[in-house]
Formats: structure tokens, sequence, C-alpha cells
């Protein structure tokens, strides 16, 4: 069962690449909010709020739908 952990632990685990671009990723964005104004700010953390509202109230709630009716018409013997 080691080597399973290893593969699974080598294929869960990113790549330096893939670390790179995130890390870009997040900087371009700061650098991206930085130049909003506070209008603009005001609106994403609105959005943000709305967005963390929803999840909180979806997640982890699974819905059971209800069974379907049993439309077999008993027969008499």
């Amino acid at each position: 069962m080691s080597e399973a952990d290893d593969w699974a632990r080598a294929e869960a685990t990113p790549s330096d690449a893939e670390t790179t671009r995130i890390r870009r990723l997040i900087q371009r964005v700061t650098d991206d909010v930085d130049t909003l104004t506070e209008a603009e700010r005001a609106e994403i953390q609105k959005a943000a709020q709305i967005v963390r509202q929803m999840r909180q109230n979806f997640l982890g709630m699974p819905r059971i739908r209800q069974p379907l009716p049993d439309l077999r018409v008993e027969r008499p013997a």
C-alpha cells in the first residue's frame, strides 16, 4: 500500500509550473484590484458576500427527492 500512497501523493501534489502559474495569477489579480475605485471594490465585496452566503446555504445540505409514487395497480388474485 505504501506504493499506492506515494503514487497518489505524487498525482495530488501540484507541479512547480502549476504553483508558479497560480502565484502569477494571484499577483495579477492583486495588482488589478489595486487599480479599482472604492465603489468598484465595494461592488466586488458585496458580490463575494452574496456568493459566500449562497454557498453556506446550499453546501452540505443535500436535497432529497420525494419518492416516486408506486403506480402499479394491484390485481385481485
